[in-house]
């Protein structure tokens, strides 16, 4: 791979022509956020449904009374 002038983590591809970035620390970074994004996603999800079964429990309290 051949270095790219002016930037340290990014490198050419002799065969493709590609230019390939290097930084493992950014990239770690944005694993890590999506991670945590679809944690909160799931969070989310889990808790609309908790709501719903409430909902759903509440009306045949209501319903049998």
């Amino acid at each position: 791979m051949i270095k790219v002038k002016g930037n340290s983590n990014l490198y050419r591809d002799e065969n493709s022509g590609g230019i390939i970035n290097c930084d493992t620390a950014n990239y770690n970074q944005y694993v890590n956020s999506i991670t945590q994004k679809n944690l909160r996603k799931k969070e989310l999800d889990e808790m609309k449904n908790d709501i719903e079964e409430i909902k759903t429990l509440l009306k045949e309290l209501i319903k049998n009374n």
